[in-house]
């Protein structure tokens, strides 16, 4: 059954960023993001008609890590300016890749298959009943495609139209991004192994980075993205304005995830309100 499922799923995604790749040879609409943004949108289509047929939203989850990569490709491949730099898109490129490869393997270690599907859409389902597929559409599939079309933005400005010599930014930004995504990397390998054991069951995890944050694996996600805000910077600090990209990433995973997963841990574990006073969601008290 699990063979199955990654056997839809490749096919799903084979089509999806096929579909979404083929979108950009028939339909122009004036800017190369906002043709990215078509083919992100028409990838994302695709996914859905899939989750729909086999009835799992979760087929969804991993084009969130996914979907980055071919998006980073395709503006290395089709520069607006003359002088590039092929040392930048190596420093921009492996902090991505090594994301894209990181957070899919997770999905992959811990996804059951087509069985079981996402705990926090069930929840959707059953908070906005007969509206179940609009839900699915817009609050389960395009939402988080439109976050993140939104928080790779910069990225047009650090490759696209980048002609200015590699710099202390470039470095900076590069070194900065892989370090959050091994932060997140560290926290989810310390979360695996305390569930791996049977006796942590109905305990939170309270070890490790987890004994400074609740959530150390959310906090290198929203690095991640600020990292790549900064590569933008790197053609000019007139982009700044462009960190409302990372800071709309900040501001759902305060306001939605964090909640979302903090509720659910309360009804599973009689320790983790107590754990919640002692702990921060995100930023670490080293103060404290």
């Amino acid at each position: 059954m699990y063979a199955r499922s990654l056997i839809v799923c490749f096919i799903a995604y084979f089509f999806s960023i096929l579909l979404g790749y083929l979108s950009l040879g028939y339909f122009d609409l004036g800017h190369i993001w906002l043709n990215i943004l078509l083919a992100h949108v028409v990838a994302t289509v695709v996914i859905f008609i899939f989750s729909i047929i086999y009835k799992n939203s979760s087929l969804y989850d991993p084009f969130w890590s996914v979907i980055p990569f071919p998006i980073f490709i395709y503006l290395i491949m089709y520069p607006e300016v003359d002088e590039t730099s092929n040392v930048r898109f190596i420093l921009i490129g492996i902090p991505i890749t090594y994301y894209v490869i990181r957070l899919t393997w997770n999905w992959l270690k811990t996804w059951p298959g087509l069985e079981k599907e996402d705990f926090r859409y069930i929840n959707l389902y059953q908070t906005f009943g007969r509206f179940k597929l609009f839900i699915n559409f817009f609050g389960i599939h395009l939402f988080p495609t439109l976050m993140v079309n939104i928080c790779l933005f910069p990225l047009y400005f650090a490759i696209t139209i980048n002609n200015q010599p590699v710099s202390f930014v470039d470095w900076f930004f590069c070194i900065f991004t892989i370090m959050a995504v091994l932060l997140e990397h560290i926290s989810d390998e310390q979360m695996h192994k305390f569930k791996a054991d049977e006796r942590n069951a109905s305990l939170t995890m309270n070890k490790g980075l987890w004994k400074y944050s609740r959530h150390p694996n959310y906090l290198g996600e929203i690095l991640f993205w600020f990292g790549l805000f900064g590569f933008s910077l790197s053609h000019s600090f007139d982009n700044f304005w462009l960190i409302i990209c990372p800071i709309s990433m900040l501001v759902m995973f305060i306001f939605a995830s964090i909640p979302m997963m903090d509720n659910r841990s309360l009804e599973r574990r009689s320790d983790y309100e107590e754990y919640m006073k002692k702990t921060p969601a995100l930023i670490p008290n080293i103060f404290k």
